[in-house]
């Protein structure tokens, strides 16, 4: 069975994207990343793409006229690597319906909060600050609407006494290095699909997903 053909887009460090290329190592692995784009030159994440031998791609968005030039250019890049699916991975850039409805089905966020708990920035400081006992990360199909697209997976972790929103979020981000490439591995093998405007997983998942870490 030939491999989905992944792109995954990222802005900065690009650690999910890390996550994503070292599970993909594994010929077993239902995708493959064709290409790493970023909209910010000399994004940290492309040093690491490169080093693996991954295609890269730097577009800046700030030398388009808008939001939507951007984009096209950017779709052009992935249609000329062959890509099937993207994965955005810390893009930091609001997507126009042109976008959207390109890649409509065939895109996936990961989001550092339970959604629809605390969707948009901010989310460990606003977990703390309402108090909640878990807080955590969600992998989503992507729509129009921010933070809002069908759920593939997701991981809780506990708050602990005495966090603030660093250790929090060093903890979430943990869980997000093994939640995403287990979703994308769900929605690639064909197993996750959205039904209804819900996703559902056929089987049992075959890729551990976490629901919390009982050692912290």
């Amino acid at each position: 069975m030939a491999r989905l053909r992944v792109a995954v887009l990222i802005s900065g460090r690009g650690s999910n994207m890390k996550a994503l290329l070292e599970a993909a190592r594994d010929p077993a692995y239902p995708a493959e990343i064709g290409l790493v784009a970023a909209n910010v030159p000399g994004a940290g994440g492309l040093a690491l793409a490169r080093a693996a031998g991954i295609a890269t791609a730097e577009l800046d968005h700030r030398q388009y006229s808008g939001r939507e030039s951007f984009e096209r250019a950017l779709n052009s890049r992935l249609i000329e690597a062959g890509i099937e699916f993207v994965c955005l991975a810390g893009f930091m850039r609001l997507l126009t319906p042109y976008f959207v409805d390109a890649w409509a089905g065939r895109m996936l966020n990961i989001h550092p909060s339970l959604l629809p708990a605390f969707p948009g920035l901010d989310t460990h400081a606003r977990a703390l600050d309402a108090g909640v006992r878990f807080a955590g990360c969600t992998v989503h199909f992507v729509t129009g609407e921010m933070d809002v697209g069908p759920i593939v997976a997701q991981a809780a972790v506990p708050v602990l006494p005495g966090d603030d929103a660093a250790t929090l979020g060093a903890r979430v981000l943990a869980a997000e290095h093994r939640l995403y490439p287990g979703a994308l591995a769900l929605v690639a093998s064909g197993r996750a699909k959205v039904v209804d405007g819900k996703v559902r997983i056929d089987g049992p998942t075959a890729v551990p997903l976490p629901a919390f870490n009982p050692t912290l």
